[in-house]
């Protein structure tokens, strides 16, 4: 009996030192170095942002020319920390279009719809 509470005492402490190591990977993760933009709306994207959130947000990347609708393109992101961004994206019709919880560790792929 002894020896099963030693061993239920050893099992549980196992797991619970195993949830403590799994939120430390995860924030380890890395958002990966380019991000393709997709533009599915009918009008062109004119301009788009990405930003690191949070109080004191830092440009990563922006889009260097206007995106035709149907196009897509790639940007490197400048020195990104962190996996939550957020994206702001402006179309020749007015419209915006914003983010602020774009997890870039999971998504590599943007697509602007209608």
């Amino acid at each position: 009996m002894r020896d099963q509470h030693l061993i239920a005492t050893g099992l549980a402490a196992a797991a619970s030192l195993m949830l403590a190591v799994i939120p430390a990977a995860a924030q380890g993760a890395k958002p990966h170095s380019q991000i393709t933009i997709t533009n599915q709306r009918a009008a062109p994207l004119n301009s788009l942002e990405i930003a690191t959130a949070g109080e004191q947000s830092r440009l990563v990347a922006k889009l260097a020319k206007p995106l035709a609708p149907g196009k897509s393109v790639a940007l490197k992101l400048n020195k990104p920390q962190g996996c939550s961004y957020f994206v702001l994206a402006k179309f020749a019709d007015e419209a915006e279009s914003d983010s602020d919880a774009m997890d870039l560790c999971k998504d590599r792929v943007i697509r602007l719809t209608e």
